[in-house]
């Protein structure tokens, strides 16, 4: 059988999933994949690799690779490596990322690029799949496209053995080039709708309103289609399903034992500290758009260790009440305190099956839809097919082969993914879906620690640690009620307790914090050179952690220099969200903060005042020439952090302005020179979706 490598690098499972798919479809189409992740480097070697190379590699924080990816990509890199170190090699890459952030698909890039400097081929296009958009919109056809290219490799690779060439012919002459995937197509498909973006939603959301206001019939007809019910041509049309994944793992419930349970147990991310809420402080008045809590915690009695522009992760449980609906719904309430006992099956037909790393031993059935399982994530469509195997009910089940069918790709990201639809919402939506816990197990990802930016200093708050969150909260897609984040959801009750104006005491309240790898979000290692801080609504929070610690460095050295110290600061409102004012007007008095700027973005100026800057973005450009000096004659440091769907790209793009601006150059030239900063550590971003 024709062997291929099948690398992959992920951080939150997706490009594992990818890889496992393309390795259980290679069999069908009489190919052999051999599977690891890219960390496993004593398992292959890419310097005398003979067969062709297929790589699914994710993106994480703000374009890294993969945790995974690291030690891989850092061997790669090395500039000792001859040009043609990986001449002989014939590869072809899948990237995922979000192109909500700057650096769209960049983790993949980075390793496209290098092996193409040392000297590998592509025997197939790249594919670079949006999760902004929905993956399986490139990874579908690159994935049916791949069969075509491998086996066109494999027999020119036989005429060349055949025709004696592959050892005389030079590598010139032998070049062919790559087959290109059908989501190429798709790809720029994509990017126009990206370009569009604002304008599709708008023009989505308008369809919805004229449709429920009972405007238009054409409109109308287009909505009945929903979760359950689907509609002409879709509904009258022939499917392409995904084959139903292979079971694979055996599950036994046994009553409990009383063993202990321990959040310890669910991450593997290093130590896990439990500490207890010491102060809870609402920011926000009760009429502003977003709930803006401030929780401090005690870490007084734990090796847990921290500096400004750190960040941490809380390891949060799901809903309690999902979790009860849950085990109803699958008619295990009575059993929710048996111990969850999982092997793999015996003679199941899953490729390299092995347990997942995410499900401890011996936990109560309980404890792991608490603490384990992301009840909440998105199914994905091979999920999908898994719940129609296990319906009863024919219409039910045809709608469930429409949502993970091709022909219903626009159904499914309409009403599952764009929707946010989780598990439970499925069981209740087809009540003739009785899947068994295995399934469960099967499919649900891991339930992610959820990372937050400290927002103090250990000199001015020694033994404490505060962070500040808005409270996530979305209408339910199934019912008429609002759910909260879950993390945010279960920080928020726990803080209630204690809310009281100007913040209160702490009872009892803990919860479980591991600390994150180390990142390059720190102040300069020269105090003197100036900083520039963006960071609108929570984005604030690490700059509030450098600016307590920059105030207590300068009574320690009151002789030394001190940089100066921007922040462009943005709310909505300046009487209902503009976070810290009271401290930020103490720093800014005291000349800790060198310059304050901040935007108010639906306040409205009063009587002929001149309209303000709404957005930091336009503050940036109304700054240019200080900006732009700061960075250059300065040597100056810009920190940025918030949002990346918007506020991140349009402070990127000012950014750009403002150096094409003041130097005279062109846009490419700028942006060079952004990624100049970068590689540099002088530009920095903390951003998250």
């Amino acid at each position: 059988m024709r062997r291929f490598l099948l690398l992959y690098a992920t951080q939150q499972g997706q490009a594992k999933a990818i890889a496992e798919e393309i390795c259980e479809k290679a069999v069908a189409h009489g190919f052999s994949a051999d599977l690891h992740c890219m960390s496993e480097s004593d398992k292959y070697d890419l310097k005398t690799e003979t067969a062709p190379l297929v790589v699914v590699v994710s993106t994480t924080g703000t374009g890294d690779p993969p945790d995974t990816a690291h030690k891989f990509v850092k061997e790669i890199q090395d500039k000792t490596l001859p040009i043609d170190f990986l001449a002989h090699l014939r590869y072809g890459l899948l990237g995922l990322g979000d192109s909500e952030y700057t650096y769209f698909c960049n983790g993949g890039k980075v390793i496209d690029t290098r092996l193409e400097e040392l000297g590998a081929r592509r025997f197939y296009g790249t594919g670079h799949a949006d999760d902004c958009v929905g993956l399986e919109l490139v990874v579908e056809p690159w994935i049916d496209g791949l069969w075509a290219a491998l086996a066109k490799h494999f027999e020119s690779s036989r005429r060349e053995e055949m025709n004696g060439t592959l050892a005389t012919a030079p590598n010139a002459s032998r070049r062919t080039d790559p087959v290109k995937p059908e989501s190429g197509h798709i790809e720029s498909q994509i990017e126009l709708l990206r370009l569009d973006d604002s304008g599709r939603k708008d023009s989505a959301v308008l369809e919805q309103n004229v449709a429920n206001g009972g405007q238009s019939s054409a409109l109308v007809a287009d909505t009945e289609s929903s979760l359950t019910h689907s509609v002409p041509p879709l509904s009258h049309a022939s499917l392409n399903i995904p084959a139903l994944p292979p079971e694979y793992l055996q599950v036994h419930l046994q009553e409990a034992l009383g063993q202990e349970e321990s959040q310890a147990s669910v991450t593997s991310l290093g130590p896990v500290f439990q500490v207890p809420i010491s102060k809870a402080v609402q920011l926000t008045t009760n009429d502003a758009v977003k709930t803006t809590l401030l929780v401090e915690l005690d870490i007084s009695e734990t090796e847990f260790t921290y500096q400004p522009g750190d960040s941490f992760n809380v390891v949060c449980p799901n809903s309690e009440s999902e979790v009860q609906s849950l085990l109803q719904r699958l008619q295990l309430a009575d059993q929710r305190e048996h111990r969850v006992l999982v092997r793999i099956k015996a003679d199941t037909k899953k490729k390299g099956a092995t347990l997942p790393q995410h499900i401890p031993e011996k936990c109560s059935l309980q404890f792991i839809l608490t603490w384990c399982l992301e009840i909440r994530a998105i199914p994905k469509k091979a999920f999908l097919r898994a719940l129609e195997g296990c319906t009863s009910n024919g219409s039910e089940k045809r709608r469930l082969q429409e949502l993970c069918s091709r022909q219903g790709a626009a159904d499914y990201n309409r009403f599952v993914r764009d929707a946010g639809v989780c598990l439970l919402d499925l069981l209740l939506a087809f009540p003739s879906c009785r899947p068994p816990l295995s399934l469960l197990l099967e499919h649900l990802p891991k339930l992610q620690p959820r990372p937050y930016s400290c927002a103090s200093s250990s000199l001015s708050h020694p033994g404490r640690l505060r962070f500040v969150f808005n409270v996530v909260e979305f209408p339910s897609c199934t019912s008429e009620g609002v759910r909260r984040g879950v993390c945010t959801g279960w920080l928020a009750s726990l803080a209630e307790s204690i809310l009281l104006p100007g913040g209160g005491k702490a009872r009892a309240a803990q919860i479980p914090i591991s600390p994150r790898t180390t990142n390059s979000f720190h102040l300069p290692s020269d105090p003197s050179a100036p900083i520039i801080m963006v960071g609108p609504g929570t984005g604030i929070a690490p700059f509030i952690g450098f600016l307590q610690h920059r105030e207590k460095l300068q009574e320690q050295h009151p002789d030394r220099h001190f940089g100066a110290m921007w922040l462009f600061f943005g709310c909505r409102h300046r009487d209902r969200d503009y976070l810290f004012r009271e401290e930020l007007r103490h720093f800014h008095k005291r000349g800790i903060l060198t310059h304050l700027k901040v935007s108010f973005s639906r306040d409205t100026p009063a009587g002929e005042e001149e309209a303000p800057v709404k957005y930091v973005q336009d503050s940036l450009r109304l700054h240019s020439q200080q900006v732009a000096g700061l960075l250059f004659q300065e040597r100056g440091h810009i920190y940025v952090c918030g949002d990346a769907k918007n506020m991140a790209k349009d402070v990127n793009d000012a950014l750009a302005e403002i150096i094409s601006q003041e130097a005279g150059v062109d846009k490419l030239e700028a942006m060079k020179t952004l990624a100049a900063l970068k590689e540099e550590k002088r530009y920095l971003q903390d951003i998250w979706s």
